[in-house]
């Protein structure tokens, strides 16, 4: 791997690691379409390194300040964990049965699905909803407690 290279990849996670600090994304947002651009992986070459970021915990550090602030639901974040850890197989199985075409056409439709739900479909939220989504306190519908 030359210099050029490897100097990328550090910005890629550089800047993928401030944007999952900053607002919760980095893996399939940022680091799968700068892989893609930047140093031409193919979209499951790109996929799969990501997935392998997601292996090791590189986000400790973010999640550590997020934690001593009281933004982390425990509970939340095992549930999501076993989930993923299922979903990751079945989701990687399907990918590499499909042909890259398809694949990255997936990928771009999820990118402008979300984008317009945030942009034109999310609702406006009144009031704190920190006291909801603190600490280790379950957050059930209706749960307005904290």
């Amino acid at each position: 791997m030359d210099t050029q290279t490897v100097l990328l990849l550090i910005l890629i996670g550089i800047g993928a690691g401030m944007l999952g600090g900053l607002v919760g994304v980095g893996g399939g947002i940022i680091i799968v379409p700068a892989l893609i651009y930047f140093l031409g992986f193919s979209q499951k070459m790109a996929q799969g390194t990501s997935l392998g970021i997601l292996l090791l915990p590189v986000g400790i550090l973010g999640v550590m300040q997020f934690y001593k602030q009281g933004h982390i639901n425990m509970p939340a974040v095992w549930v999501i964990s076993i989930g993923f850890f299922f979903g990751s197989y079945f989701g990687s199985k399907i990918a590499l049965s499909l042909p890259q075409e398809t694949v990255k056409k997936i990928f771009a439709t999820l990118l402008i699905l979300i984008a317009v739900k945030m942009f034109f479909l999310d609702k406006k939220k009144t009031g704190d909803d920190s006291k909801t989504q603190t600490g280790t306190t379950e957050i059930l519908p209706g749960n307005n407690d904290g």
